[in-house]
Parts: structure tokens; C-alpha cells; sequence
């Protein structure tokens, strides 16, 4: 084994007694040492130059510089070689001021022997080698960290205090700082749904209940988007186990996240028309297979659609105004089906619509004829007028019935079974269709005697202002009460009311007690301005005679202000009736009843409708409000917020069911809202209990 080579120091120092002093300390001393001299700051730095100085022993009082001004010159100069200051000069405060500017020791040449120099020169030398090693490291850290475009965090378990880096901060659009260094500060900026995970991931890896600490969730941006980001750590800790400090990153993955869902939507949706695709559709249809086996009440019945003469399309018109036509029938059919519905296409001219909470042949024979009816309205491509028709099979489940396939199959028999009958028609797969038409009649005919007893009850949604939560107004809803199956909801009666013309004197009994109820609250509960009550009309009411009329005697008979009524009405008043029903529409309105929109903006002439209608508010749907995170319908909102503005008409935001949305809408200046997240429809004690309260719960 090799002799290690002797240390070689450089004393700078003008005084030759000292010199040759310190040369025979080092001498004699460990480690052995090569001592060179130079007497004065210029030929120290000239012999620093030449290489293969392992120490500096440097004096403070040289002839041509003193105290620290050497050292610095030193220090900038050769950074790589460590400097021991070796002089007369016993300053307290001037050793500090050395050792903090990077001086390895600082001695006093009258306290100084053999064994303390030797001792001083291992540990300058130890010690710079170490300080470059860890600068080194560090340097490497800060680059791979930098190339890895991460955000950095650190916590301190004991006191809660959080670092956050610069570039954690740059990723979530904030200032360096302006984040705050409490956990919960940092916990605040996850999005509500996954606020409680994030924190419940970091306490279990810090109790030590999980090995490794990877978490992908969403992060709210200033501007406040959500960005998909994945948080990873590991603790510090002590002998018992305990977390004493975490520290890991934060990497952006939102680019990640939205091709997976963009891929995944391509894989499970029609390229086309956008609709569902056959796999798609298969696959809720096992869902609700699989949830009808568990004994879940949860009916429904496919409907197989094939267009009619579509070939014929396509030869005379070519491809292109064939997709086109196929893209319009798609919007159709989605305009009809409900929330939960799904519509397919599985390729061709071949649809295919999954209808949820239908009991039985005769409902599913009431969506097959509304379609008819739909597709049967001209459709307009460019300057050519184009007709289409389907042939309908219908299928329902029945006892041990096998896979989705199996049942999709039957609909598309029941399909063929249509056609061959002569087109334009629809079929249920091995039933009767007298026997869905004996229920049907069943059903109308306790529809009738429900009307003419009065067998209906009304429940009340409050209409809060988004800002403090105030009831202002109630939309007024309906429920059947029925003999056997107790309170009915709307959706499954309304539009056997509206097809049979039931619709009619049940609104005008909807219409009079609503207003009734309204007035009996504002002598109870008086507020300015006062409380007012929206119900929705069918065109209908409208296209009887003397319907203006009606309306103006249940105000006087209820001693309420028209201000105080709202009719709400959907496109189809004015799209699917005559002048006639718009003429007295004006004229209530004219009177001072007030007019809204129901549904805005799910309709496919909603900006026409304005043009053609004054209205004093309009409902966003809650289509919209339910995907308020999603961007396309935070836009349509804004939009909607911004048209409204313009126009001087109110806006309600409808469905308001989570606290999200209630401070997504809040932020985007919606003045109005009602939802599930305020109350649900309630009877009139409860409503009164609420106004008494003074705000919905």
C-alpha cells in the first residue's frame, strides 16, 4: 500500500521568524506537510494559479493587503482551496466575521503549537472537501429537480408548518408565498371532493399505515380550474416510528388526464354523431341488467331504431348530406331522452336508445311514438328539405333473461318485425301490443278521475339568492296522489297529461292553488320585494279561449299582484303552437305577469326564442349546472350570465345540488338558484318552516 502523498500548504506571510516557526510546526505535526512560503497577498495568489495547493495559511497584516480584504480576494479567486487564517491579530469579532465569510479556523499565531496547527490543517481540509461535496450535491438536486418540472413541498409534522416551492406555486398560478406555510393552506387548494383524501393519505403514510405516499387528485388553479396533479412523498422518522417531517413533489398530470378521457371517449363513442357507440351501449345496458337481478327497482326498455329509405339519402344527396342527416337525427333523439337515457349509434343508419325507468310496453310505446313524431319534422340540410322515418323495436326485460346482447338482439328482431309491417312503425319483441294499450287506458283513465277529484297535492322548491341564501319565490310542483302507488312524481304522469290533454284543467288547478298558497305567504311573510311564485304552463292552457282571461280572475280571486306570478314556459309553447298562444302570452305579460324560460339553452332555437319573446327571466338548466366544473358548460353559463345581463332579464340557476356549484355560480354572478343543496320540493308546512327561518337549509 502506497504512502499517501504529504499535504501541501501555502503560507503567505511576511514576517520570516513566523515563517519559519509555522514551517517547523507543520513539520513535525500530522498530517506530514510540504510547507512553500510566499511573503505577500500578489505571490500567494500567483502560486494558487501554478495548482497543487491542498491549504491556505494566510496572515491578515501583509504589505500589500490586510484583514479580510485578503481572505476575499483569496476566496474569489481559488474557492476550491480551503483557507485557515493563521495571525497576530487576537479579534474576536474579526474570527467570527471570517469563519462566516468561509474561513475553514481562524488561530492566533501566540496560542498556536504543533499539535492544535496539525490538528486545524485536517479539519480545514476535511472540512472543505466535505462542503464541496454536499454543494456539489445539491447543485446536482436543484437540476434534476428543475428538468423534472416539479413542484417541491415539505412539512414539518410537529409544528404544521409547510414549505412550498416556487415552482409548486407557478403550478397552481400563485406568487411565491402568497400560498402560506400551514398544511391547511395548502390542503384549502384541493378541490372539495378531494380535499379529504389528500389529507387522509398524508396522516396515514405519516402514522405509518402506508409504506410509500403517491396520491392523484385535483388541484383548484387560481383561475380556478381544476388541474389533475400527483403528489408524492416519504417521512422522516424517529426512533419510534414516528413522522417527524415529509417532504416529496407535485407534478402537473393534467395533459395526462386529458387524453386518457379524450381516448377513452373515442373508444366508447361514435366518431360521428358523438353518441354512444355499441360497446358503450352494451355496457350500461348489463349495468342495468345486473341492477335488475339484485332486485333494484330499476325498469327499462331498449329501442332499436333503423332510418327508413336512407340509402335513398345517401344516392341522391350524396355521403356527405347523408352524416349530415344521420348527425341531425342524433341531436333529435337526444333532445327527447331524459337524464340517465342513452342513445347509440351502432353504426350505419342504426340507433339504438336505452330508456331508464320505463315500468312497461305501453311507456316504451309512448318514446317510440314521440320519436316518430320527431323524425317526421322536415329536416333542412342547406336549400334541401329531407324527410326520414324509423322502424322501432322495442324490448323489455323479463324474468331470466340473458345477457345485454340477448336483449338487444330481441329489440332488433322486434325492428325487423316493424319494417316488414310496412315501415314507419314500431313493435314490442313477443308481446301484444292490445295489452300495452289496455294499460295505457288503465293508466288515462285513473288520470281522469284523479283530475276531476282534485287527487293531486302540492309541493313548493324555494328560489334562494345565491349570495346569502334568502328565499325569494317557489316554483310550484305537482304530485298525484294515487290509491295504491302513493305520491306520484311529475315525470311519470306529466306527459301522459299533456299527450291526453289532461294538462289543461290540471294546470288551471296548479295555477289557482299556487297562487292561492303564494298570497296566505306574503301576508305571513312579508319581504320587499315580495315573494313571488313561478309555475310551469303548457301551451296548452294558452290555446283555450278566454285563457288571459282565467288567469287575470285567479289573481283577483287570490287577491295577488300579477308582478307575484311567473310563468315559466319552455320553447315548445312558442315553437309547437299558434300565433294565437303567443298573442296572450304578450298580453299577461303586458298586465304585469312575469314570463320566464324553463330549460335555457338545451333547446335548438333558444337565441331566436329571445328575439322573438320578451321575457323577465330565463332558468339555466341543470344540465349545465351539473357539469359547471366541465368547461364547455362554465362557458355556456357565462355566456348565458352575460346575454341575460344585457337583456335586463333575472337568471335562476336550476339543480343547484352541491356546495361546488353553489360557489361556482356565486363567482360567475348568478343572482338566483334552487336545487336539492337548498331543499326539495316540500309541502306547505315545511316551507313555512323555512321562511320562518328565514333562509333555505
Amino acid at each position: 500500500m502506497s504512502e499517501p502523498r504529504p499535504v501541501t500548504a501555502l503560507l503567505i506571510e511576511d514576517d520570516p521568524g513566523d515563517a519559519e516557526l509555522i514551517r517547523q510546526l507543520l513539520a513535525r505535526g500530522e498530517p506530514a506537510c510540504r510547507t512553500e512560503v510566499r511573503p505577500r497577498l500578489a505571490t500567494g495568489l500567483a502560486r494558487l494559479a501554478e495548482g497543487g495547493v491542498d491549504v491556505v495559511l494566510l496572515d491578515f497584516s501583509l504589505p500589500d493587503s490586510v484583514g479580510l480584504a485578503s481572505f476575499r480576494a483569496l476566496r474569489d479567486a481559488h474557492p476550491e482551496v480551503p483557507v485557515l487564517v493563521l495571525t497576530s491579530l487576537d479579534d474576536d469579532a474579526m474570527a467570527v466575521r471570517a469563519v462566516a465569510e468561509g474561513a475553514q479556523d481562524y488561530l492566533v499565531k501566540q496560542h498556536v503549537d504543533g499539535r492544535l496547527l496539525g490538528r486545524a490543517l485536517r479539519y480545514a481540509i476535511e472540512r472543505h472537501r466535505i462542503q464541496r461535496a454536499l454543494s456539489a450535491s445539491e447543485e446536482r438536486y436543484a437540476l434534476a429537480v428543475r428538468g423534472a418540472n416539479d413542484g417541491l413541498w415539505d412539512w414539518d409534522c410537529a409544528a404544521g408548518a409547510v414549505y412550498l416551492s416556487p415552482r409548486f406555486h407557478e403550478i397552481l398560478g400563485y406568487r411565491p408565498g402568497e400560498i402560506g406555510d400551514r398544511l391547511e393552506s395548502w390542503l384549502a387548494l384541493a378541490a372539495p371532493d378531494d380535499r379529504e383524501r389528500l389529507r387522509a393519505a398524508l396522516t396515514s403514510h405519516a402514522e405509518g399505515g402506508d409504506l410509500h405516499f403517491e396520491l392523484e387528485h385535483r388541484m383548484l388553479h387560481r383561475d380556478g380550474r381544476a388541474l389533475w396533479v400527483t403528489t408524492r412523498g416519504a417521512a422522516v422518522r424517529e426512533a419510534g416510528g414516528r413522522a417527524v417531517r415529509m417532504a416529496g413533489s407535485m407534478a402537473d398530470v393534467s395533459g395526462r388526464k386529458a387524453a386518457e378521457r379524450q381516448l377513452l371517449h373515442d373508444a366508447l363513442h361514435d366518431g360521428l354523431t358523438g353518441l354512444a357507440n355499441r360497446t358503450l351501449f352494451l355496457d350500461r345496458l348489463s349495468v342495468a341488467l345486473a341492477a335488475r337481478r339484485r332486485g333494484e327497482p330499476a325498469p327499462f326498455a331498449v329501442l332499436f331504431l333503423d332510418l327508413d329509405r336512407f340509402k335513398h339519402v345517401n344516392d341522391s344527396l350524396g355521403h356527405g348530406k347523408g352524416d349530415r342527416l344521420l348527425v341531425e337525427i342524433a341531436r333529435r333523439l337526444t333532445g327527447l331522452m331524459r337524464p340517465g337515457d342513452t342513445v347509440a349509434r351502432l353504426g350505419g343508419d342504426e340507433f339504438a336508445v336505452l330508456a331508464i325507468g320505463v315500468r312497461d310496453s305501453a311507456a316504451a310505446a309512448h318514446i317510440a311514438e314521440r320519436i316518430q313524431r320527431q323524425l317526421a319534422i322536415p329536416f333542412r340540410l342547406d336549400h334541401e328539405e329531407v324527410f326520414a322515418g324509423a322502424s322501432i323495436g322495442i324490448a323489455l326485460p323479463g324474468e331470466g333473461d340473458g345477457d345485454a346482447e340477448h336483449l338487444l338482439r330481441d329489440a332488433d328482431l322486434a325492428m325487423y318485425r316493424a319494417k316488414a309491417a310496412g315501415r314507419g312503425r314500431y313493435e314490442v319483441f313477443d308481446l301484444e301490443l292490445h295489452t300495452a294499450a289496455v294499460q295505457l287506458l288503465k293508466l288515462e283513465t285513473e288520470l281522469r278521475r284523479a283530475v276531476a277529484a282534485g287527487d293531486f297535492v302540492m309541493h313548493y322548491q324555494p328560489i334562494v339568492t345565491l349570495a346569502d341564501g334568502r328565499i325569494v319565490g317557489f316554483e310550484a310542483l305537482t304530485r298525484w296522489q294515487h290509491a295504491e302507488r302513493g305520491l306520484v312524481a311529475p315525470v311519470h304522469f306529466i306527459a301522459l297529461a299533456e299527450e291526453t290533454g289532461l294538462v289543461v284543467p290540471l294546470g288551471w288547478f296548479v295555477l289557482e292553488r299556487a297562487c292561492r298558497q303564494l298570497r296566505a305567504w306574503q301576508s305571513r311573510f312579508p319581504a320587499s320585494p315580495p315573494l313571488f311564485m313561478s309555475v310551469n304552463v303548457s301551451g296548452k292552457l294558452f290555446a283555450e279561449d278566454g285563457a288571459v282571461e282565467r288567469v287575470l280572475r285567479i289573481l283577483e280571486a287570490a287577491d295577488l299582484a300579477p308582478e307575484s306570478l311567473r310563468l315559466e314556459v319552455t320553447e315548445s309553447v312558442v315553437l309547437d303552437h299558434s300565433a294565437a298562444v303567443t298573442e296572450k302570452l304578450h298580453t299577461l305579460r303586458a298586465l304585469g305577469v312575469q314570463l320566464s324560460i324553463d330549460d335555457f339553452g338545451t333547446g335548438y332555437s333558444s337565441l331566436s326564442y329571445l328575439q322573438r319573446f320578451r321575457y323577465d327571466s330565463l332558468k339555466i338548466d341543470r344540465s349545465f349546472v351539473r357539469d359547471i366544473e366541465i368547461n364547455d358548460s362554465r362557458v355556456i353559463i357565462e355566456t348565458i350570465l352575460s346575454l341575460a345581463r344585457h337583456l335586463g332579464i333575472s337568471v335562476v340557476a336550476e339543480g343547484v345540488e352541491t356546495e361546488a356549484q353553489l360557489e361556482r355560480l356565486r363567482t360567475l354572478g348568478c343572482p338566483l338558484g334552487q336545487g336539492f343543496w337548498f331543499s326539495r320540493p316540500v309541502a306547505v308546512p315545511e316551507v313555512e318552516r323555512l321562511l320562518a327561518a328565514g333562509a333555505a337549509g
